[in-house]
């Protein structure tokens, strides 16, 4: 059986700014996982996507492509970051 495609060209699925997009979703969806459920493996989870997020965004920062993108991803990406560690330390003092 023949793989469906997404109707997405595979070299935009594989692009470095494709990937650093989809990898600040997926932290997105985990610090609000971690937001609505504070426990720690959620946050941990959430600590996980941000350093696989961490490590899109250096591989899209050393192509100098879509900069414009790239900034938008890394003001989200410190967002995230603000409010995971607020999370973490709610979850610390309780």
């Amino acid at each position: 059986m023949a793989k469906k495609s997404s109707g997405t060209p595979s070299w935009k699925q594989n692009h470095p700014i494709t990937l650093l997009s989809n990898s600040v979703e997926r932290t997105e969806r985990a610090v609000k996982q971690a937001m609505s459920h504070p426990e720690e493996f959620a946050v941990e989870h959430a600590f996980n996507s941000m350093e696989r997020t961490e490590n899109a965004l250096a591989n899209a920062l050393q192509r100098q492509e879509h900069l414009d993108i790239v900034e938008q991803n890394i003001s989200k990406l410190d967002e995230l970051k603000q409010s995971i560690l607020e999370i973490d330390e709610s979850l610390k003092d309780s």
